[in-house]
């Protein structure tokens, strides 16, 4: 077991150098320390490692076989050094962060784009996924954060923290103008072609818990992977299309597609950062974290 490590140090820089002034010199300390510290390795091993030359040092055959070793561990320990200030100093990392659609579009991406601007040798992975699949990677440790939309089970060793406001909509084009200028009762939906989110997102989640709390139960004529393909469906009026606003925002804006008034109020969601309590994170993820305004 190697029981001294700052012996073998100097003697690595005995070695490399032939010379112990010169290892003194860059190791900042006396000659007599650095004479001390291989009389100690030597009493340690046994052997000699050094003999006397002209101009110095030189190993013996112990010492060239041990010196051998030695470079190898203390270059990489070097190296591991180098690597560990290159984070340090934000030149070298990674982030790995987990987002859907929604969320990257609507949130993450301006960030993403001004931390680039800022730091722009880490390396920066976005896992996306609806919220469940988001949620399950940061319990996994797959990533250092997650951009999510509530609701969502809350689960323990987890920090959310809301960031954004959403607010869900139900939008139609011409074929459902007779739709437009009346209030709809959310009873009507039922007898309409529904264009819905797949039931693994917390959109669909929420969507079914808040009709189901108004005894409506939607039987969709289409279930979507994306918002946007939802939008793009509804504009060939294929069905009445529930969507986050700021998908439809344009189309609704542009007069392609028109908001249904329905006679309930869908409650306003929330666009969170969730990240483990447990695990700190990294050096690159704190800074994105402060891009972000959240540190």
């Amino acid at each position: 077991m190697i029981s001294n490590l700052e012996a073998y140090k100097v003697f690595y820089y005995v070695a490399k150098a032939g010379s112990v002034t010169q290892a003194a010199g860059e190791l900042a300390i006396s000659q007599p320390a650095v004479s001390q510290a291989i009389r100690q390795l030597e009493r340690q091993l046994g052997i000699p490692l050094f003999l006397r030359a002209s101009r110095g040092v030189a190993l013996t055959q112990e010492g060239r076989v041990l010196f051998s070793y030695v470079e190898k561990g203390y270059e990489q320990m070097e190296m591991g050094l180098r690597k560990v200030q290159q984070m340090i100093n934000m030149e070298l990392g990674e982030i790995r962060i987990g987002a859907s659609d929604m969320t990257l579009q609507f949130y993450l991406l301006p960030y993403l784009e001004r931390f680039h601007e800022k730091y722009p040798e880490i390396k920066v992975t976005v896992s996306n996924g609806p919220t469940p699949e988001t949620l399950q990677f940061l319990e996994n440790g797959r990533i250092d954060f997650g951009v999510v939309s509530s609701p969502f089970e809350e689960l323990a060793g987890i920090e959310a923290v809301p960031v954004r406001p959403i607010e869900d909509i139900f939008v139609a084009g011409r074929r459902f103008l007779p739709y437009k200028n009346h209030m709809v009762d959310l009873s009507e939906l039922e007898k309409l072609p529904m264009i819905f989110l797949e039931k693994n997102t917390s959109t669909r989640s929420y969507m079914d818990q808040f009709l189901a709390g108004h005894g409506v139960l939607i039987r969709p004529e289409f279930e979507l992977a994306t918002s946007d393909m939802i939008v793009q469906f509804a504009l060939r009026s294929l069905g009445v299309g529930c969507v986050v606003r700021d998908f439809a925002e344009k189309e609704i804006e542009s007069g392609k597609l028109f908001e249904m008034r329905l006679n309930a109020i869908i409650p306003k969601r929330d666009i969170c950062v969730v990240r483990s309590k447990r695990t700190p994170l990294s050096r690159a993820a704190s800074r994105m974290m402060e891009v972000m305004g959240l540190e």
